[in-house]
């Protein structure tokens, strides 16, 4: 049921020039995600907690939801979001990496007191880098 405060989910997609494995690895494992993302302590087990280490922002708790080895993940980041990555093969060395960022509220705040509608259009700016530009950067590297 939807509320009328929920927002939009943010949602970035690119496509990358390397095989699902490869993203897969990438987007499911602790090493991969600190490498284009952030540091932490992520395994790719459901129901699994794990810490996402935000710098200035702190240490933000999370929680696996859904794994479904190289089609797509999900998990809860802090108290109101969901992150989904989705992978689609286009081909063999191509693959579509959708990320979903979901959780919004016009009503709701982070838990450092910053409404979600003051954080949402810096959180759009910074998934733009991360997904479109960090990611292929470092999957050009392997």
């Amino acid at each position: 049921m939807h509320n009328n405060s929920e927002m939009k989910p943010i949602e970035k997609v690119v496509t990358l020039h390397v095989n699902k494995d490869k993203v897969w690895d990438a987007v499911a494992t602790s090493e991969g995600i600190a490498s284009w993302w952030m540091p932490n302590d992520f395994e790719a087990i459901p129901d699994k907690s794990f810490t996402l280490h935000a710098g200035e922002f702190g240490d933000s708790p999370c929680k696996v939801k859904e794994v479904a080895p190289k089609k797509h993940l999900s998990f809860d980041w802090g108290k109101d979001w969901e992150i989904m990555f989705k992978l689609e093969e286009i081909d063999s060395n191509t693959t579509e990496f959708t990320l979903i960022h979901s959780g919004w509220d016009d009503a709701k705040q982070t838990e450092f007191g910053q409404p979600h509608p003051v954080v949402q259009p810096f959180m759009n700016d910074g998934w733009d880098e991360i997904v479109k530009v960090s990611l292929p950067k470092y999957l050009e590297q392997l």
